[in-house]
Order: C-alpha cells, then structure tokens, then sequence
C-alpha cells in the first residue's frame, strides 16, 4: 500500500468531484492552498468532471460529454489543489486515513495500488446513486441514469433503435419500441422531452424510414399521484401538459413491482411492453457510507451531520451536497438534494475550513430554496422563483426560463473555472452549435 503524507502543513482532503466537491476544492486552493496556508487533496473515481443535471443530455444526444467535460489533475494545476485519482473504499478514523482501492486499466492491469491518503479535516461528498429500492429486475433490466457511462450507454443504445427501425418494413401498430422511464421528477420529465427532440432531429438525418411518433413511444411511470411530485402543482400541471402534447405517454399513481426483459409490470397489474428501461425514482447515497467506521448514516446511506456540516461522530470530518442529511432547523426537514443546495453548503464549507485554520468557529448552514426550473428542451422550460423574488414563489415559463435554466449550469462554470474561462468556452459552444450537428449521432 502506497501512503500518501507528506510535510506538516495542515491537510485536507475531499472525497468526491462532482458540483459541491469540485467547488469547495476550487474555493480551499484559492484561500488556502494558492498560500500554502493548507494542502488541499480532492479524490475522485474519474479523471474528469462533468455536471450531473447536464446527464439527460447526454443521453440523448443533444450534449457532446467531451465539450464539457474538464480534467481534473488540469483544473488541479491552476487552482492550487492536487488530485487523486481512485474509489474510496475505507476510513479510519484513528489513524486519520482513508483507502483508496486500487485502479486498473481498461486491459485489466493494475494502473495504480490501494492507497492510503492521511489527512487532518476530512470532507465526504460523494453524491448520491439511483435507489431502485430493491424493486426485482431493476438492476439487470435497467439503465441507471447517474454516471456518464450510463448515460452514454443509453444513448448508443438509442441510436442503434433509430437505426435499426430505419432497416424495418413499416408496421401497423402505435410504437414499435418503447422506452419506458421510470420517475416522474425532474430527471425523468426532462430525459423524456430531450428524447423526443433527439427523435424528430434523427429522422430529419436521412433517417427516411423512421418516424418518430409510429416508431417510438416514449412513456414515463412515476407512484406519486403528479409528476414533479416535490414541487409546486402548478408546475406539475405545465410540465404534464407539455409532455402530453408531444405524445409522450404519462402513467402516475403506479407502482412499479418487477423489470424484465420483455418490460415493466405495476402493481395495478398493467404492464409496458419495453424495449429500453431507464430508472430514475429515487436517490440514495454510495452503499458503503453505511458502515464506514461508525459514522452515523440513515435510511439513504446520507452520513448525518449537524447544522455547520460536521459529522455528528467526529469533528474532523465533515460532508456535503446529496450524501449528506443537513438539518435545516427543528421540525424542518433535511436540506434536499439539488445542485444549489451543494452549491451553497460548498460556500459555506469553505469559509468555516478557512477559520477553522484561523481558529475561529465553524459556520452554520442556511439553505435558501432559490426556486426549481425544469427544461423541456427546445418546446419549453418552466420553473418557481422563490424567497427574494417574492413572498411565496413566482412561475415563469418560456424564454425567460430557458434563460435561467442555461445561466445555473454558467454559474457552476464560473464558480470553478471563473470568468474569463466560463466566457470563453461559452463563445466555443457557439461556434461549435453552428459546426457540428444538432444531436451526437454516434
């Protein structure tokens, strides 16, 4: 086993890439690392990172992952924190250690060995994985829509569908194939009207043969009695609406009790004939926070921390974004789980790190709901405005949302490349709209 502790400078390290990891790496290597004020370590499975919300694009095709992906150990060089590349698998907490499991190359060879990495404050943000709740054939019938590679393995599989319809006689009959999503919230609403888009631009290709409303039905299953269950009915209602006018098929108040290969059965006893299964009901955090050194987790495997985000076991260790369950005040529920609220719990992380070096107390974390939109790709967006727009909430739809919609993914674009950067490669999407075809077709 390869250790890694080098010097006394005070040490910390963060477990997890994603939007809340990157960013407090972004924000410490600023502050503390750019001063050798602390050394900062970020830990991640990949060598890249790309923004989850951003995953229903790429599934189906109206996203290029490699424009938008960036690479951490480039991102690490010029913002003053190192990179590790490996899968946490371990803690100890006495020893102050984590584990690394060794890494291997796409030949089976070991690329790197089991690593142990020693720090002083330690930050697990993880994220969080699709929870099929033991639900049978979930896991052998499914595409879990939570990682690039499975959002590009839905996406070839989907063009190679279009494809392979393409070479097939017409046929009497409403949808040849079907794709079955699983989740009515907002990653199932927004892959649905994303893969309808992908369908018409397809058939637009010199696809001749294919069309899309005769040769692929598009259905979403969601338990809850509406769509976007968590959000405002009135958003729910735009959102069905929307969908229901572009063919796309709406099942609420069903449950789903078993996946197979033919299609999906509920307990109302319908069953969708399916050709692709995509799941995306539910979050948990990564399995084995459960039983990570006696940290204390609950029912999702989120590690439990108090309200300025310190675990509640040991207060050297800290976590954010969807592993974590936050209070938010008594008789309150836990933060939720959306990008802004890892957003804001980075920011926040950051400045009680850097006055704990200071030694000075921890901050609180208070979560303000800035609202929800939710992207219908080019037929609409709509969404809540909430708190400091007005008293309640104010929906908005249409041009103004899609402009909102496009300026969160910028606003996480400027929190970890900055300014410059961010406008930069936004001139390069541009050109890039103009040069390349609308959808990846491979």
């Amino acid at each position: 086993m390869v250790t890694q502790h080098e010097g006394a400078l005070h040490q910390i390290v963060i477990v997890g890439g994603g939007a809340g990891g990157l960013e407090l790496a972004v924000r410490l290597g600023k502050r503390l690392g750019k001063k050798r004020k602390a050394r900062i370590i970020l830990v991640d499975a990949s060598r890249t990172h790309l923004w989850k919300p951003l995953l229903h694009q790429v599934a189906a095709g109206t996203l290029d992952s490699h424009a938008d992906e960036r690479e951490y150990f480039a991102l690490a060089r010029s913002k003053h924190f190192e990179f590790r590349l490996g899968r946490m698998q371990g803690l100890s907490r006495d020893k102050k250690e984590i584990y690394l499991a060794p890494t291997f190359d796409e030949e089976g060879n070991e690329l790197l060995p089991q690593q142990a990495i020693h720090y002083d404050q330690l930050v697990i943000a993880l994220g969080s994985q699709t929870n099929d709740f033991g639900t049978k054939g979930a896991k052998e019938n499914c595409i879990m829509l939570d990682s690039l590679p499975a959002a590009e393995k839905f996406h070839q599989k989907l063009v190679n569908c279009c494809l392979r319809a393409q070479t097939v006689e017409q046929q009497a009959g409403d949808g040849r194939f079907t794709v079955t999503i699983i989740g009515g919230g907002a990653t199932g609403v927004e892959l649905a009207a994303e893969l309808h888009m992908t369908t018409k631009i397809l058939s637009s290709y010199g696809l001749v043969n294919f069309h899309p409303e005769k040769d692929l039905k598009i259905v979403i299953v969601d338990a809850s009695p509406r769509l976007l269950q968590m959000l405002p009915e009135r958003l729910s209602d735009s959102v069905a609406k929307e969908l229901r006018s572009i063919a796309i098929e709406i099942h609420t108040n069903e449950r789903v009790v078993e996946v197979s290969k033919e299609g999906v059965a509920m307990a109302s006893g319908k069953f969708i004939p399916s050709g692709l299964v995509v799941w995306a009901a539910g979050i948990k955090a990564p399995d084995f926070l459960r039983d990570l050194d006696g940290l204390e987790t609950n029912r999702l495997n989120q590690l439990v921390v108090h309200q300025n985000l310190q675990s509640t076991r040991d207060p050297a260790i800290f976590a954010l974004g969807d592993c974590c369950a936050c209070p938010q005040g008594e008789g309150l529920a836990n933060v939720p789980p959306r990008a802004q609220s890892a957003h804001q719990q980075a920011a926040c992380l950051a400045d009680s790190l850097c006055r704990a070096i200071d030694g000075k107390s921890l901050k609180d974390f208070h979560y303000k709901d800035h609202g929800s939109l939710v992207s219908l790709g080019n037929y609409s967006t709509v969404g809540s405005l909430m708190g400091a727009i007005a008293s309640g909430s104010v929906f908005i739809e249409g041009t103004l949302a899609k402009w909102m919609y496009w300026s969160l993914h910028k606003h996480h674009q400027v929190a970890v490349n900055g300014w410059f950067h961010t406008w930069l490669s936004t001139w390069a999407e541009t050109i890039d709209r103009v040069r390349n075809p609308r959808i990846k077709l491979h």
